[in-house]
């Protein structure tokens, strides 16, 4: 149809839908059990707003379920990309996915703990990081006793792995 027949209000907006926790391309979608939990349990709110549109006006609810629906478009394809990993079936004496990791800043630093997740469910304030973070790569296959060595611009920070578990 030409654009001369089209009223201007008639125009559907696109919705502008934030993108979610990056993943690069080719790289697999690694959960936890729990991860992929949060994302079936974000999807049934999704849903459930969508059914919930309270607004009277046609548009303004039209423009709300298209936002709902790209957002669980891109939701749903993290979805069926999900991989569970399973920590039981991890060597517990190293470090990969799932494991809940303890490091030390150098022989006195501070001790910190935190669990390697999928990027969906990384939360720093949590305890989680990504498994594609710096840090999570840099402990990868390692274990418990070895130090790690993490570049930053200019300097190398040496972390000891003081403890691995998979809960």
């Amino acid at each position: 149809m030409s654009r001369g027949f089209v009223k201007d209000g008639d125009q559907e907006e696109v919705p502008m839908v934030p993108q979610r926790a990056f993943l690069p391309e080719g790289v697999p979608n690694f959960v936890t059990r729990n991860g992929l939990d949060l994302l079936l349990a974000e999807k049934e709110a999704l849903i459930r707003e969508r059914e919930d549109l309270g607004t009277s006006n046609e548009n303004e609810k039209r423009i709300a379920r298209n936002f709902i629906n790209a957002k669980l478009q891109l939701l749903n394809n993290r979805i069926t990309d999900a991989r569970v990993v399973d920590p039981k079936e991890q060597p517990h004496d190293e470090v990969t996915f799932g494991a809940t990791v303890t490091i030390r800043l150098g022989s006195a630093g501070k001790a910190q703990t935190f669990q390697i997740v999928g990027v969906d469910e990384a939360d720093i304030s949590k305890g989680k990081i990504s498994f594609i973070s710096p840090i999570a790569r840099a402990l990868l296959n390692h274990k418990t006793g070895e130090k790690i060595s993490l570049k930053r611009e200019r300097e190398e920070i040496i972390y000891e792995i003081t403890a691995i578990s998979y809960i």
